[in-house]
């Protein structure tokens, strides 16, 4: 009993002193049906931790933007805004299972939270990539990467607001996914996803969000790439469509200097809101209740190396988002100016220092519709 304590502490100090690019354990096989199957499977563990101070510049606007009247308003805060744990298994050289927990859903209502990715992977063939299980599925630009390596605080207002309607973010389905070479190299995946969001216990109507995503690789040198999105979704029997365009470069200016560009634009119903609204103060079908929405995101990357300095980031992402601009159209525009210091390789460690500025066309008192500004102090470290 002793010795395994022994063990065990011994892995849990190799596990909190892994490296950035996540720690490696090889674990033997219990059973060995096939004497030519390799005899232990791969495990990689990584993580990410992320925490940040936030203050309202507006008084009477608590931090999550919510307006008060009386003036008890919340304005500052400490907050961990994730805290992941990933685990990569490659079981075969054709098959990998992927889990991702956030721990820091347990600071609130956990309940249809903490377990974002759940999936499992198999290769048929180099162009040819299965998955099911729950995942993001490829419907945009911002799906393309994680949230830590992403060049402004978060990401932005309309992949919310398509995740809410079950077109990105986490949720439970199946997909076919892959690439071909060529002049002009293509990626694609095409998803067939519940869309209600994750870890529910089932869909909640019979109809499923079929969603596509192909991306042209224009030009290597400055990494332009177009990317086409389009879905289709039947959801409580009503037909529902999302679509959207994307497309970012890399634009070299002087030795260690660097300029990184995305813009993307999106349009779909917003079936979300239609059905969380009472019956009685629907105007028209849901078809009828549109939303949409762009952003556009420069980065200035100063590559310093300088001791454990690599770079300095500089951005400032301009988004424009109406959710129901057919019915009560009150279009936010959001600025959000930062600076980014990063420590290591790959975001390791990184200090991030911006602000968040929403524009609403007309302020709705006792509601997130109301101007403000949200300053934010992040840190994060990957594992």
């Amino acid at each position: 009993m002793n010795k395994f304590f022994l063990l065990l502490l011994l892995a849990s100090c190799r596990i909190l002193t892994a490296n950035a690019q996540g720690i490696t354990i090889n674990v033997p096989e219990i059973t060995k049906p096939d004497t030519t199957a390799s005899s232990k499977a791969k495990i990689t563990i990584q993580g990410l931790f992320q925490a940040r101070y936030a203050f309202s510049g507006n008084k009477n606007v608590d931090v999550t933007g919510l307006q008060h009247m009386d003036g008890k308003a919340v304005d500052n805060n400490y907050s961990i805004k994730r805290a992941r744990l990933q685990f990569t298994s490659e079981i075969s050289d054709r098959t990998t299972v992927v889990m991702l927990l956030n721990l820091a859903d347990f600071e609130g209502n956990p309940s249809n939270k903490v377990l974002e990715n759940a999936y499992i992977t198999y290769r048929l063939n180099p162009y040819i990539h299965l998955k099911m299980g729950q995942f993001r599925p490829a419907f945009g630009l911002e799906d393309m990467y994680p949230v830590d390596v992403i060049k402004s605080l978060d990401y932005s207002n309309q992949y919310t607001a398509f995740g809410n309607n079950g077109w990105q973010s986490f949720q439970l389905g199946a997909s076919i996914f892959g690439g071909v070479g060529g002049a002009i190299p293509i990626k694609y995946e095409v998803s067939m996803v519940n869309g209600n969001n994750r870890n529910q216990l089932t869909d909640n109507n019979n109809g499923k969000s079929f969603s596509t995503r192909v991306e042209f690789e224009l030009e290597k040198k400055l990494q332009i790439k177009l990317g086409l999105n389009g879905g289709l979704a039947s959801v409580y029997g009503s037909h529902v469509y999302a679509s959207g365009a994307d497309l970012s470069a890399t634009v070299p200016i002087v030795k260690k200097w660097s300029l990184e560009m995305e813009t993307e634009f999106k349009q779909g119903n917003n079936h979300a809101l239609y059905y969380a609204m009472d019956s009685a103060k629907r105007v028209g079908t849901v078809s009828q209740y549109q939303m949409r929405g762009m952003y556009f995101l420069p980065n200035i990357r100063y590559a310093i190396n300088y001791h454990r300095l690599s770079s300095l980031e500089f951005s400032c992402r301009y988004e424009y988002f109406d959710e129901d601009f057919k019915h009560a159209s009150n279009p936010r525009q959001t600025y959000t100016p930062m600076i980014s210091a990063e420590f290591l390789k790959a975001y390791s460690a990184r200090i991030q220092l911006g602000v968040n500025i929403d524009h609403y066309s007309k302020n709705v008192p006792l509601t997130t519709q109301y101007n403000n500004s949200l300053f934010v102090v992040q840190v994060q470290s990957r594992l």
